[in-house]
């Protein structure tokens, strides 16, 4: 039985718990469109809407990615929307570098009409959903905060709406992979993510349940999940595939996989682009999958302890700038904003991964 552990707060076992509801907001990106499949093969998990932010690549592209994963992935049903285009008050940077020019590596998949493209803003859309179900969402937000900022800004009481929110970003006691100090999703949009862990501040100081404060899976934990191309082999036994699939460091860059199975053939491709992009930053022929570890603490399935704090974001300073603060000791002399992972368990993240995605493949392939 998995459990979410936390070291600060009670644990319920998840297999007690109801159907969890989810809104995804990401900026799909090879990680982003991992995590993204994986929810779609828990059966437990609803995904309500998946709501598109600019970061990896460009708002429309994101939400090409996305109409187009979820279709692949069987959920054609669950609506896809658009917030804000830009950040809030920088100039928007992408990762044609990090996760390829369409933002999934070298994988492809058939372009989809804007049939489920929800015309309604993305924070307008959380608001309504919010007010109409109190406290039986969560919030997915593994992309820059821009979106959830401008949804606190129009209903302050967010947060006590919400289930429980989960965040990928930040960077703490660890190296940024942006700057020197900064994480990227953070450091792409700083005033929305300050403007978030402010709120929450004030929440906080009104009397927002502990457990309502955001959990935050920062590059100190994430990272720890480093994919090995050998995860691919395994995945395509675990689908029933005939063939070997190979990922191999001495292959030519850009070398497609030829798996018979879609599933398999898609990850692959996307998955070696990062291989790739890790490798020629000198941290060898792996890939930071940061998105899955927070997608498995948002949906109950992966064990991990966290701390309180009260989090800030430096916007300021050149040096530090997209840099995330946190003070674990209150000496700020303000209450704790968000919970913080302190620890995971990637070995047994990785094996939950290969059996959802496997059993998700198998399926695929039989319906294909």
């Amino acid at each position: 039985m998995v459990r979410t552990l936390e070291s600060d707060e009670s644990s319920t076992p998840s297999s007690s718990k109801p159907r969890d509801r989810l809104f995804v907001d990401n900026d799909t990106g090879i990680d982003d469109a991992l995590a993204l499949a994986y929810l779609c093969a828990c059966d437990h998990v609803k995904i309500e809407a998946v709501t598109s932010t600019p970061g990896n690549a460009d708002v429309d592209q994101v939400a090409a990615n996305n109409r187009a994963l979820l279709a692949f992935c069987g959920r054609p049903e669950v609506p896809v929307l658009i917030g804000e285009g830009q950040p809030m008050q920088i100039a928007l940077v992408t990762t044609p570098e990090t996760h390829g020019p369409q933002g999934v590596g070298y994988a492809t998949l058939p372009d989809r009409n804007d049939d489920r493209l929800n015309s309604v803003h993305a924070a307008d859309y959380w608001i309504e959903a919010a007010r109409a179900n109190p406290g039986e969402l969560t919030i997915l937000l593994s992309a820059p905060l821009t979106n959830f900022a401008l949804a606190l800004r129009r209903e302050p009481r967010l947060p006590w709406l919400l289930r429980k929110v989960v965040i990928m970003g930040g960077a703490f006691y660890y190296q940024g992979n942006t700057t020197p100090t900064a994480e990227w999703n953070t450091h792409v949009d700083p005033h929305a993510a300050k403007e978030v862990f402010a709120a929450y501040t004030v929440a906080a100081e009104q009397g927002l349940p502990s457990e309502k404060l955001p959990i935050v899976c920062s590059l100190d934990t994430t990272e720890r999940f480093e994919m090995q191309p050998e995860f691919l082999t395994q995945l395509a036994v675990e689908a029933g595939c005939a063939e070997p699939e190979l990922v191999l460091p001495n292959d030519p860059e850009g070398t497609l996989s030829n798996s018979s199975n879609p599933l398999v053939r898609y990850l692959s491709d996307a998955l070696r682009f990062y291989f790739e992009f890790h490798r020629h930053y000198d941290q060898g022929y792996i890939a930071h999958v940061h998105d899955y570890f927070a997608a498995g603490v948002a949906a109950g399935t992966l064990d991990y302890q966290s701390r309180p704090a009260t989090v800030d974001v430096e916007t300021e300073s050149k040096l530090l700038f997209g840099t995330t603060v946190a003070d674990f000791r209150g000496l700020w002399g303000k209450p704790a904003n968000a919970h913080i992972v302190t620890g995971n368990d990637p070995e047994a993240g990785f094996a939950e991964l290969l059996t959802r995605l496997g059993a998700l493949a198998r399926k695929l392939d039989t319906n294909s």
